[in-house]
């Protein structure tokens, strides 16, 4: 067999994610199933075919719907059903990276900004993605992400955001490192530039022993330190990232538990095909509770239908 075929599925079979390629799929018995929902406005069915396709399968459905109906998926979607359903199913039929994207816009519009949802994000993409979800967002909107990040904030936590669109990997040593940031600590006033500087130029992996060796030397976690040395916005985003860098599966499993619509579906949908199941079996560690039953306390009807689909099982 074609070589290829088992490169397409490297990120079906040993993945991490909850949603996978669809493996009978036939796009056009898809289309024709999808159109006959959406007159009848029967979501069950729509909610079955979209939470039951990877995000590919469903750009295939919506490329055939359109070349046999002449008319838009999305335009389908939003007249026939309506409330959270409607935006979750909406929110599957988009492209992963224009998904991030709309995410980012969406933390940014209206009065006030939502600053951990932009932190969410740029803490838990590397710095390949972010360039690729910046493209993205300048193709969507007509803007520079850069620039829109810098006008939704101000001060270090500007300078943060910023550092953490352009992270990097840049080599550096340990002790130096554990030096500058315990440095930083203990002046009269915190000096935040090392922390930006370290946080955002290293790999996971030298920044977690750069973190350990810190709480060794300062006989306290990272976290009560910053607490205590820094305010505002400043302190919500170095702790977030920290978080971040120790365990993003944890951070993102403590935001699921605000269970708020647009948090729950916006960690759901965004990591359903890459790293779900962690962020599960980190929810159940630090709840005592599945994710799987802690969604049938908070949402209900076919909403709560799509969203167990997509969390797929009891834990």
């Amino acid at each position: 067999m074609d070589p290829e075929y088992f490169k397409s599925y490297e990120m079906c079979w040993g993945t991490l994610g909850t949603v996978r390629p669809f493996s009978n799929f036939h796009p056009d018995r898809d289309a024709v199933e999808i159109q006959a929902a959406l007159e009848k406005k029967d979501a069950g069915t729509l909610v079955r075919i979209l939470t039951n396709r990877s995000n590919a399968q469903r750009q295939v459905i919506a490329k055939t719907y359109e070349d046999t109906t002449q008319k838009d998926l999305a335009a389908g979607v939003k007249k026939a059903l309506a409330g959270d359903l409607e935006t979750l199913l909406l929110e599957l039929l988009m492209p992963p990276l224009e998904y991030e994207a709309y995410r980012l816009q969406q933390a940014m519009v209206g009065l006030g900004t939502d600053e951990e949802t932009l932190l969410e994000i740029l803490c838990t993409r590397s710095g390949k993605q972010l360039q690729e979800i910046s493209t993205a967002y300048t193709y969507l909107y007509k803007k520079d992400l850069e620039k829109e990040l810098k006008g939704e904030t101000s001060g270090d936590f500007a300078k943060l955001v910023v550092a953490l669109l352009h992270k990097e990997s840049v080599a550096g040593g340990v002790q130096r490192d554990i030096q500058s940031l315990s440095v930083s600590l203990n002046g009269k006033k915190a000096d935040v530039d090392p922390w930006i500087d370290i946080l955002t130029s290293r790999d996971s992996d030298h920044l977690n022993k750069v973190l350990m060796g810190l709480e060794m030397e300062s006989g306290q976690m990272v976290n009560q330190a910053l607490e205590k040395r820094f305010t505002g916005d400043i302190r919500l985003g170095l702790r977030v990232l920290v978080q971040c860098i120790q365990s993003p599966d944890v951070y993102l499993a403590k935001r699921l538990t605000t269970k708020k619509a647009s948090i729950v579906q916006g960690i759901m949908v965004s990591h359903c095909e890459e790293d779900l199941l962690c962020i599960r079996t980190a929810y159940l560690k630090l709840t005592g509770t599945s994710l799987y039953t802690a969604l049938q306390t908070q949402f209900k009807g076919d909403h709560l239908q799509a969203l167990l689909a997509i969390c797929r099982s009891e834990d």
